[in-house]
């Protein structure tokens, strides 16, 4: 339990250090290296309250927010009921075939992270496309925990500008992870325990972050992407081969 214990706040200070820098990334980095230790149900549990904290914080300034949050709002309802719907007709995310689906999600990620470009997607075809997009980010969190498939590809796509895009992601991010624990706790999959080690993981998140965020005018932050995603779609195929190689 100690080592477990050591080795899960050493992966919270990593991802945080990588949201500090890059701005994205903590449960993406946090599921993939904890998923190398145990399911990714209970690396999901541990996810949830420095996600939320870290994602809340994100969403600053609060001043005028309120226009994008009506422009997100379908897709953050599609986002909140896909996320349901997945965790009540999948389960928790456990097995070997929910670490094969989270390696593919994470090459999935990385590809989409080193393909540079940016597809637009036009104001009339939002009004469809997002509530769409918002489901099947919620399925994928559902099935694997992580929740920037298709999301953040998708919040690129809608010409927000930098500022906006980062509250953007924020607004996502805490609405799937608030989705992800209604789903654990519906499959009994969160319990107080679990809650207990969230909140205590949460220290690790911060002074990653902090450290990141100093780093980040000392780095290129282009290069230290380049390298977080490669690595990242690394981890995910070393993921799938692992599980394909388990599976019965």
């Amino acid at each position: 339990m100690t080592v477990m214990l050591l080795l899960a706040t050493v992966v919270f200070l990593l991802a945080g250090l990588v949201k500090g820098v890059v701005g994205l990334g903590l449960p993406t980095i946090a599921m993939a290296l904890l998923a190398l230790m145990m399911t990714p149900a209970q690396a999901a549990a541990l996810l949830i309250v420095p996600s939320l904290v870290t994602n809340i914080w994100q969403i600053r300034p609060w001043r005028g927010l309120g226009p994008l949050m009506m422009r997100l709002a379908p897709m953050q309802a599609g986002v909140f009921a896909g996320t349901l719907a997945g965790a009540w007709l999948l389960g928790a995310p456990t097995g070997t075939w929910a670490v094969i689906t989270l390696g593919v999600a994470l090459i999935a990620y990385a590809g989409w992270g080193l393909r540079g470009a940016r597809p637009r997607i036009g104001v009339a075809a939002q009004r469809w496309s997002g509530p769409i997009v918002g489901a099947l980010t919620g399925v994928v969190t559902a099935a694997t925990g992580v929740f920037v498939i298709p999301a953040v590809p998708y919040l690129q796509a809608i010409g927000l500008s930098r500022d906006e895009l980062i509250q953007a992601m924020g607004v996502s991010f805490t609405v799937s992870t608030v989705a992800l624990a209604l789903g654990l706790y519906i499959n009994h999959r969160y319990s107080a325990g679990a809650l207990g080690m969230s909140v205590l993981m949460l220290v690790p998140a911060l002074i990653g972050m902090q450290v990141g965020q100093r780093l980040r005018s000392r780095l290129s932050p282009d290069v230290f992407r380049t390298c977080f995603l490669v690595s990242l779609g690394l981890l995910g195929g070393y993921m799938v081969v692992q599980g394909a190689l388990a599976a019965p």
